[in-house]
């Protein structure tokens, strides 16, 4: 059937015939979903996915998207005998090495992190590395992992057998189809328009590559992306290259190699690299590449020869320079489109589309059918981006920054440089000047720490204590023994107005809201299984008016999960408030005494408890102080208006000198709440956790009978034993904990830490995770065992805890 002939409707369109939009038919196909059809605007594969290098790799820092990677195996190793097409497929596992001790450390982490989801993946000697890899010199090697369950494929035979089955399976593909035009009605897609025709359709993903910010466009979303030019050579026949040759990733070299028809393919990711700049990218780019620029590639060439000096006397059959799609954060970009309903994005693979493409194409497809994917996959979300990816030349910027990172050092808390700064606190210029080391977080600019005397004023990033460890120290003790003021000014905040406001909440928050006027209610709200798919706090101003705080980089997921719940109809609007307002967080035992000092307003216990919200004068500025705490103590949140912001810095740092007043960044932040136990989403928490299994369950309103989203699954779960449970773990002090070490009880491994860090009070390690077990999982569970943290692949003693170490009464917080 020629272009001429498209059908005038289909329930789902795909746009987009590379590798991702061929799985994502497949698995539509394979969900028994009738009447999909894809289109392609040339042939199939044309446009990156046919010159990919083709290496599959499994494991990330996320165990869901290192699921996903697995699922892509799982999937590559049917797929020829099930499509009786060719793929060339094979696993014969990937090596990584490590050329000094930092490097090293990180690898074995990445071990243990392999461990922790499930991978076994071998650590060798430099010698066993080599008797895998024989071309290669190792003087330089301080050691090796070995994955292998690796392997590579064919990228164009990956994607022609799963078109194949997405045929086998009844799904329409047509190629030569151009999309000129999206059709939205009362903010959903409705229809394509291709240069052939207009076809109605119910949704839309699209997986256009490099491509999909244009098409995105067309129907009114954002797809950050850009497209960089990336080389790589494939060589005449090597002696000694046998089919079976491990792929190898060396990135202390910045290169990757894999054997292709007795020769080897090396490429790598220069630390310089050069977008693609035609801006529109032609429409008629397909099957083509870009001049070769060996002047550029040289120095990976130098690295190569190094590794492989046999490679000088070997011929090079072919230089591929084809531009590929990359993201700011190097993840990928998966889900449905927060500005349109029913348009879904899968896009900006970041050359990962082939490790990628099954586990992205099935994740997407059960999105698209059940509106939720089948697990969650924060770290590719659309929704992790917000306002300042929308400037084509910022996302420009970060993502060169991003590819030039590639293989560079995975340091733990490391900040990107480009684009900065970009969105300021009104007090940025204040905290500069008090010796802040700023982080970015989408966009905003925030206090990580403060220098003083002749510490460096820049992050120094090691897999030891770092840096800022005293620092942040000192902060810590001034918010547990004095006073400590934040600047989270980069909350963001929405205004829920209107009649039926109170009802809505009601129906999507997991707590109860209908408390009385000026309370504070820290809820969660859940999916239809019951996990936390925001965790915020709402202000009750009035029946028809509520504030809503939740994290820096949630704002547009939350924004976007909360209107989407609003019921047609109902006569609630949620408005976006966040650049409105600044916001100082004034914590400690001393935090109300100074600022007692700074109003009339009675700020006593009994006038203004925990929990409570008041409109309150302080300095003259009219402020909205929250009395609530994301660190354990006596603390108020004061929101105000951003031309009073400096004027109220200005007074609590002069009332606060002599209390012992100190500024305090985000990552004292992050060391209180360890302490406190306090759930961060997106770490201990999130779509595959309920509040039950997190021990949030005294914040969910299940005994008042009131419904809401996600109560049936929570009751069903309580029903029976949970097959997870959340606890936290402490470890001598000099032990270094970031998250991913694996859990063992009893020498069995039952789980992963999801988040890790320090103590400054109590002087331990700590960190959080869920003990796993098929029998279901209790408190005594989890306290009766001996237990252990592999950090490093070393096996360290841990003590598990269910209350928080610091404070467990809450007494301070109510003081």
């Amino acid at each position: 059937m020629s272009a001429t002939e498209l059908p005038s409707s289909a329930k789902v369109v795909i746009v987009g015939g590379g590798i991702v939009g061929a799985s994502v038919a497949y698995h539509l196909g394979a969900m028994g979903v009738s009447d999909v059809l894809l289109v392609e605007r040339g042939k199939l594969t044309s446009g990156s996915t046919w010159h990919a290098a083709g290496l599959v790799g499994q494991l990330r820092s996320s165990a869901n998207i290192t699921q996903l990677l697995g699922y892509s195996v799982a999937l590559y190793d049917r797929l020829e005998a099930e499509t009786g097409q060719a793929t060339g497929w094979k696993r014969n596992g990937g090596l990584r090495l490590a050329c000094n001790a930092e490097r090293w450390t990180e690898v074995k982490r990445q071990a243990t992190t392999a461990r922790s989801f499930g991978l076994e993946m071998q650590l060798l000697t430099a010698k066993e590395a080599q008797d895998l890899w024989p071309l290669m010199q190792v003087d330089d090697v301080v050691g090796a992992a070995f994955l292998p369950t690796d392997g590579q494929a064919s990228p164009s035979d990956i994607a022609a057998a799963l078109a194949k089955g997405a045929r086998m399976k009844g799904v329409a593909i047509r190629e030569g189809v151009r999309l000129v035009g999206v059709e939205v009605d009362n903010g959903a897609v409705c229809a394509v328009v291709t240069q052939a025709g207009r076809i109605a359709c119910e949704k839309l993903v699209i997986c256009a590559g490099q491509w999909s910010r244009a098409v995105g466009r067309l129907a009114g979303v954002n797809v950050p992306l850009t497209a960089i030019q990336h080389q790589y050579i494939v060589t005449e026949a090597v002696e000694g290259v046998t089919p079976g040759l491990p792929t190898l990733r060396d990135p202390d070299r910045l290169t990757y190699w894999k054997e292709e028809v007795g020769g080897l393919v090396m490429g790598g990711y220069e630390p310089n690299p050069r977008p693609w700049l035609a801006d529109p990218l032609p429409e008629d780019f397909a099957f083509q590449l870009l001049q070769p620029d060996w002047d550029h590639f040289e120095p990976i060439m130098e690295q190569a020869l190094g590794r492989v000096p046999s490679l000088r006397d070997v011929g090079v059959r072919q230089i591929i320079n084809g531009p590929e799609s990359f993201t700011p954060d190097g993840n990928f970009i998966l889900g449905e489109a927060p500005e349109i309903r029913n348009v879904f994005v899968g896009a900006g693979f970041n050359a990962f589309g082939i490790a990628s493409g099954g586990g992205a194409g099935m994740a997407l497809a059960e999105w698209v059918v059940n509106g939720a994917p089948p697990f969650d996959l924060w770290p590719v979300d659309i929704r992790r981006f917000g306002r300042n990816h929308r400037d084509a030349d910022w996302v420009r910027s970060r993502t060169l920054e991003a590819y030039s990172k590639h293989y560079t050092m995975a340091w733990p808390s490391e900040e990107h440089h480009s684009g900065r700064p970009l969105r300021r606190s009104p007090l940025y210029g204040r905290l500069r000047a008090a010796g802040a080391v700023f982080g970015e977080k989408l966009g905003w600019e925030r206090a990580n720490w403060f220098a003083e005397g002749d510490e460096p004023g820049q992050d120094l990033y090691t897999y030891q204590r770092p840096n800022w460890f005293d620092a942040v120290a000192r902060e810590h003790r001034a918010a547990r023994e004095a006073a400590a003021l934040f600047d989270q000014t980069s909350f963001a905040k929405f205004t829920l107005v209107g009649p039926d406001a109170e009802a809505v909440l009601s129906e999507i928050a997991a707590n109860d809201v209908r408390k009385v006027d000026g309370s504070i209610v820290y809820t969660q709200m859940l999916n239809d299984g019951g996990g936390i798919e925001a965790d915020l706090t709402i202000v009750r101003h009035a029946k028809d008016r509520f504030s809503i705080v939740t994290g820096t980089g949630f704002a547009t997921h939350d924004f976007h999960w909360i209107a989407s719940s609003i019921p047609a109809g109902a006569r609630a609007s949620l408005i976006d408030t966040t650049s409105q307002t600044a916001v100082l967080a004034l914590m400690g035992p001393k935090s109300r005494a100074i600022l007692q000092s700074l109003t009339r307003d009675d700020l006593s216990n009994a006038a203004f408890p925990f929990a409570a919200a008041r409109d309150v004068s302080i300095a003259g500025a009219p402020v909205l102080a929250l009395r609530i705490t994301y660190v354990g103590e006596l603390g108020y949140e004061l929101h105000v208006a951003v031309e009073f912001a400096a004027t109220l810095y200005d007074a609590l740092v002069a009332a606060g000198a002599p209390h012992g007043l100190r500024l305090a960044g985000y990552r004292a932040i992050e060391t209180l709440r360890l302490e406190k136990g306090y759930r961060a989403w997106g770490a201990e928490i999130g779509p595959d956790h309920s509040p039950l299994v997190a021990g949030l369950g005294r914040f969910v309103k299940l005994k008042s009978g009131l419904p809401f989203r996600g109560r049936a699954a929570l009751e069903a779960q309580r029903a029976s034993p949970l097959p997870r449970l959340l606890a936290g773990f402490t470890a001598a002090s000099d032990v270094i904990l970031l998250g991913r070490e694996t859990i063992y009880r009893n020498g069995e491994r039952v789980g992963w830490l999801a988040s890790g860090g320090f103590g400054h009070t109590v002087g331990k390690a700590i960190g959080y995770g869920y003990v796993r077990r098929a029998a279901g999982v209790d408190a005594d569970f989890v306290l009766s065992g001996d237990y252990a943290l592999e950090v490093a692949g070393e096996r360290i003693p841990a003590q598990p805890f269910l209350e928080p170490p610091y404070d467990p009464a809450a007494t301070r917080v109510r003081a």
